[in-house]
């Protein structure tokens, strides 16, 4: 693991580099399902994220996605408008509105896991499970910074 210590900045720039491009390909197998529902990238973080976190709140959604509010509503409107979502309010506190796919988002959300699941999925099959582990561990580094 030394040999780590001397990595040059030419291959950190070429490891984001492969981020970048798994990032771009795993979210371009799923354009057609997008284009399907005419919504974006933005739409698709909010569908997986409610996939995930089934009823998270408003607030909770913008600290994930880092967005202003005004972002993320213009994507809750769009996802309202196609019937992919709806709202409930907080049995505590009514001033919560907590998110949930609807029927039809779940669909949708399924529609575009299975698209993504093929790449990453053959990707793992192709590989050796302690370079499974490995990069799981490395991307939880990663994310945790």
């Amino acid at each position: 693991m030394k040999e780590l210590l001397y990595l040059k900045d030419d291959q950190l720039k070429d490891l984001i580099e492969k981020f970048f491009v798994g990032y771009k390909e795993i979210f371009s197998d799923s354009k057609n399902v997008l284009d399907k529902y005419s919504i974006g990238l933005a739409h698709n973080k909010v569908i997986h994220l409610l996939s995930m976190y089934e009823g998270i709140s408003i607030s909770e959604l913008l600290k994930r996605l880092k967005v202003t509010k005004q972002s993320l509503n213009r994507v809750l409107k769009d996802l309202i408008k196609l019937e992919a979502i709806e709202f409930r309010k907080d049995e505590q506190d009514t001033r919560i509105k907590h998110v949930f796919l609807s029927q039809k988002g779940k669909n949708i959300s399924n529609e575009i896991f299975q698209t993504q699941k093929k790449r990453i999925y053959k990707a793992l099959l192709n590989s050796k499970s302690e370079e499974v582990l490995n990069f799981d561990t490395v991307l939880h580094k990663i994310i945790n910074g």
